[in-house]
C-alpha cells in the first residue's frame, strides 16, 4: 500500500483534489465544478480520485485550501489549512526553482503573488471585478459560438488585433459587441480582448509591484495561450505554465500535509468512505446579542458534527468534532 497525501481545493467555480506520492508524483488528480454544492464536488471528487489507482493508498496527510476550505477540512478531517496564497506559493515554488512571480487566475478571482529568496513577500487578490476570471472569459466565448478551447489559439492568429476596454466587464462586453458590429474579424477581437484583461491585471494587481521573472502563470485560464501571450509581450518576460497548471492549489496543500506528517503528527483523515455519508449545511441567526452571527451548521447522516460563524463561541462550543 503507497504512502500518499490528499491536497483539496474548494473554490466557488471549481473543486480540485489531487493524489501525491512520497516521490511527490502526481498519481490522480480531479478537477470538476462546485456547481454551489461544494459538499457534492469534494465527494464526487474523493470518489473519481480513488478510482483512478490501483489500490487504496495509505493517506499520510490532508490539506485543504479555497474559500471553501474550512468546509472541506470538516467533512474530510484535514491535516491542515491554508488560505490559497500560501498553497500556490509552495506548489509554484516546487516546480520552477528561484520562482519571483506567480500570476493566478481562476474561475471567479485573480491574483498575483512574489517571491524572495523563497519566501512570500507580497501579494493581492482581486475578488471583485469579473474582468478577466474563467468565467467571464467562458461568458463571451459562449456569446460568441467559441469553444473556449479554441480561444487562445484564436487569438494566436490576430494580426491587427483591435483595442479592448478591459477595465470592467460591463465595458469590455459592449466593447467587443461594438466591434464585431463594425465588422473586425473574431481573431482581432479576441486577441485584443487578451490585451485589455492582462492591462486589467497588471494595472489593478500589478501597479507599483516589480515583476521579475521567472514568472509561473497558473489557474485554469493559465490553458488560455492567448492569455499567455498577451503577458508575454506586456512584461518582456517569459511565462511559464506548469504541467498541473490547474491544480496547483491542491499540490500546495498536498506538499503543506507532507511538512505536517514529516514531523510525525498522524492524520485525522476520516477516510474514503465519507463519499457514502450524507450531509446537510443549515444556517441559523444567533439573536443572542447585537452581533446577530450567522451561524452554520453542518450535520453527518442526520447528526450534527460542527457548527461555526458566531463570534463568542456560544455555538461552536456546544459540539466538538470526532
Amino acid at each position: 500500500m503507497k504512502n500518499c497525501y490528499l491536497g483539496i481545493d474548494v473554490g466557488s467555480v471549481s473543486t480540485s483534489v489531487v493524489l501525491m506520492d512520497e516521490d511527490k508524483e502526481i498519481i490522480g488528480k480531479v478537477y470538476t465544478g462546485t456547481n454551489g454544492r461544494p459538499i457534492d464536488a469534494v465527494q464526487r471528487a474523493l470518489k473519481e480520485v480513488k478510482l483512478q489507482v490501483d489500490e487504496v493508498p495509505n493517506i499520510k496527510g490532508v490539506g485543504t485550501t479555497g474559500s471553501g476550505r474550512n468546509l472541506a477540512a470538516m467533512i474530510v478531517g484535514a491535516d491542515v489549512v491554508k488560505n490559497e496564497i500560501t498553497a500556490h506559493g509552495i506548489a509554484a515554488l516546487n516546480f520552477v526553482d528561484g520562482v519571483r512571480t506567480i500570476l493566478e487566475i481562476g474561475g471567479q478571482d485573480s491574483k498575483i503573488i512574489l517571491l524572495k529568496n523563497g519566501i512570500i513577500n507580497d501579494f493581492a487578490m482581486n475578488t471583485v471585478c469579473a474582468a478577466g476570471t474563467g468565467s467571464f472569459l467562458d461568458r463571451q466565448a459562449t456569446r460568441m459560438g467559441i469553444d473556449i478551447k479554441d480561444f487562445g489559439r484564436l487569438a494566436l492568429k490576430s494580426i491587427n488585433p483591435v483595442r479592448i476596454a478591459g477595465r470592467c466587464a460591463v465595458f469590455a462586453e459592449t466593447d467587443m459587441i461594438h466591434k464585431q458590429q463594425l465588422g473586425h474579424n473574431q481573431e482581432d477581437i479576441i486577441r485584443g480582448l487578451s490585451d485589455a484583461l492582462v492591462r486589467n491585471f497588471l494595472n489593478n494587481l500589478g501597479k507599483g509591484k516589480d515583476i521579475v521573472g521567472p514568472v509561473v502563470f497558473q489557474g485554469g485560464v493559465a490553458a488560455n495561450v492567448g492569455i499567455k501571450k498577451s503577458f508575454e509581450e506586456a512584461l518582456g518576460l517569459e511565462i511559464f505554465v506548469p504541467p498541473h497548471y490547474d491544480v496547483m492549489g491542491s499540490i500546495g496543500c498536498c506538499l503543506l500535509a507532507e511538512e505536517h506528517a514529516a514531523k510525525g503528527n498522524e492524520t485525522v483523515f476520516r477516510g474514503f468512505d465519507i463519499v457514502n455519508s450524507g450531509y446537510d449545511v443549515k444556517g441559523i441567526e444567533c439573536k443572542g446579542c447585537a452581533n446577530m452571527c450567522e451561524v452554520v451548521e453542518i450535520f453527518k447522516d442526520g447528526q450534527i458534527m460542527a457548527r461555526w460563524g458566531d463570534k463568542c463561541g456560544k455555538w461552536s462550543s456546544l459540539v466538538k468534532c470526532e
